[in-house]
């Protein structure tokens, strides 16, 4: 079975090994049992697309070895450099800070220039993509680490630790109401007072005797 053809910019597949991967394909969406020359021909196009991913690593590794050369050896190799600087990013080379200075030393060639820019829009989307797994969304964090985050941002730096499991904060205890103490039947009616016993007068027998 004739193999997969590699290069600089991907992977070639010829009419036979497209109808074996097709076949293959098939296979993991329906399981089931399979004619022993297909399962032969899936390994054979493994092993093929293997050897094939294997050289596309060996051809790119003499690429960037290539063009560190022209680089370092610049600006009389601008002509080489900028063609291979221009295959090495069409094998998935992402540019690194020495490529951005030699583009920028030769922005005045024109092919210098569109590689440049196209180098800057590169290195902006490795940018936002690292950006986008570190970052952690707002709505993901729970809300005792918001409250915390708050804290730590306020003047006077990390707040005072306190045990595990501890609220931040604990509400002032609420000072109950006084309650007027309920008065007593005595003194919601208050006994009458009895009337005095009327006094006997200090003349009183003598004026009687008198009468007699």
């Amino acid at each position: 079975m004739p193999t997969p053809h590699g290069s600089r910019g991907g992977m070639a597949f010829g009419t036979e090994e497209l109808r074996v991967l097709r076949r293959a394909l098939a296979l993991a969406l329906h399981p089931g049992p399979a004619p022993a020359q297909d399962v032969q021909d899936c390994l054979r196009l493994a092993e093929s697309v293997d050897e094939v991913t294997r050289e596309g690593a060996r051809l790119r590794t003499f690429l960037l070895a290539d063009l560190a050369r022209y680089r370092a050896a610049l600006p009389g190799t601008a002509a080489g450099y900028l063609t291979l600087m221009e295959e090495a990013l069409g094998a998935g080379h992402r540019p690194v800070p020495d490529d951005m200075a030699a583009l920028r030393a030769l922005r005045g060639n024109p092919v210098a220039a569109a590689l440049l820019d196209r180098c800057e829009t590169l290195v902006e989307q490795d940018v936002h993509m690292r950006l986008a797994r570190h970052s952690v969304p707002a709505s993901r964090t729970s809300p005792r680490m918001r409250s915390r985050t708050r804290l730590t941002a306020l003047p006077g730096g990390k707040p005072a630790e306190r045990p595990a499991g501890e609220p931040a904060s604990r509400p002032a205890p609420e000072t109950p109401p006084k309650e007027r103490p309920i008065p007593t039947p005595g003194e919601v009616f208050p006994p009458k007072r009895k009337p005095s016993a009327p006094q006997p007068s200090p003349d009183g027998p003598a004026r009687r005797l008198a009468a007699v």
